[in-house]
Parts: structure tokens; sequence; C-alpha cells
């Protein structure tokens, strides 16, 4: 994947970037420390897969907040117009119910603000904390500030330390990688955590209707 990124952005520059941050904001798992990383490294001059491309870094940075939010719009919009009829539908089968749908909707009411405000800075998370905020229909102008507001810092950030490290930004993107896997580990057990509870829960009660 990062070998992908590389490619792309050397061959393609503001544009890779652009579509890159948009790929990842909408639920596709591309590494954006890699692509901001990478578009700073370029605003320095660093030159990449044999190509000297000079990018500006507010157009990289900037470029990087239009993809988010794009990206990010996309993804709440398919959760908030699909998401609710596919889990109603076939919900059932990952043992995920309507009043699951409804407490979602009631923790995005109460805690969308800091969920999306944090969860646009976590790894892995950030990747997909925009289909959740649909689904429970959070308000879609407090959606697109608070987006915006924890994606600034972030990807800025990320193109800065590449433009600072320039031709070392693989070494400082290779340091994201364990906090990713670890993220993910977490996430991974909390679902299968939660899939064993509601499953033993679900057997319980079909055992009981029946006696």
């Amino acid at each position: 994947m990062e070998h992908f990124v590389v490619s792309e952005i050397s061959r393609h520059g503001y544009l890779a970037i652009f579509v890159l941050m948009t790929l990842e904001s909408a639920c596709i798992p591309i590494p954006s420390e890699a692509v901001m990383l990478l578009g700073g490294a370029m605003s320095a001059g660093v030159v990449i897969a044999g190509v000297s491309t000079h990018l500006n870094i507010l157009s990289v940075g900037l470029l990087g907040i239009a993809g988010n939010l794009l990206g990010a719009a996309i993804a709440y919009l398919v959760g908030r117009t699909g998401g609710r009829t596919l889990i109603d539908k076939w919900g059932r089968y990952v043992l995920l119910r309507h009043k699951d749908l409804d407490r979602t909707e009631v923790f995005f009411a109460k805690h969308g603000d800091v969920a999306v405000l944090v969860g646009r800075v976590l790894p892995v998370v950030r990747t997909f904390i925009s289909l959740p905020a649909g689904i429970a229909e959070m308000p879609i102008s407090k959606f697109g500030v608070f987006t915006l507001l924890g994606s600034l810092p972030w990807v800025f950030a990320l193109a800065y330390i590449g433009r600072s490290v320039a031709g070392n930004w693989q070494s400082i993107s290779n340091y994201f990688t364990p906090i990713s896997l670890v993220v993910a580990v977490i996430i991974a057990g909390a679902i299968v955590w939660w899939y064993i509870k509601r499953r033993r829960a679900t057997i319980a009660t079909n055992v009981s209707s029946q006696s």
C-alpha cells in the first residue's frame, strides 16, 4: 500500500493527494500518514521514485483537508441514506438489531461532537467514524464542522513533519504502523467480545422461551 501511495503521488502530485485522502476518509484503508508525510517531503523538493516534484506545502495541506471532507461526506451520506435499511434487513445475521441503531443514535446525539472530533485523529477509527455518524443521522452541519476541526491539525501536522524530515519521511511513517495495529487489534477484540456476549444472550433467550 505504501508503495502504491509513493507511486501515485510521485506521478500525479496534488491530484493523488486529494484522491487518496478522499478514499481514506471514505472507509478505504489507505494510510493517510504516508500520504501527507510524503506530500510534505515533496514540498521540500525530495526526489521520490526518481521524480523531483516541488509541491507547495500549503496546497498539500489544503488538498488533504478537502479530500478528508469529501470522503467523510461520502461515507456519512452512505450511512444516512442506506445504512439503517441495510442493518434492518441484514443486521440479524451479525446480531445487530433495530434497538442497537437506536442506541447508536442516542450516543451520537450525546457524544457525537467528541466522537467525530477525536475519531478524526485516531488510527483506523478516523477511516470509519463517518459511517456510524451518518447511520445515527448526526446533524450534517455539526458533522462537517467537527470533521474539519479534527482533520485540520492532523493533516497539517503530518505535512509539516514530512517537510521537516524530508528524505526520512518513510522512517517516520513506519512509526505509525504499530500504533495502527494496536488500535486495530483493540477494536477487533472489542467486536469479538461484543459478538460472543450477544450470541450467548441470544442463545439464553431462545432456551428460556422454549422452556
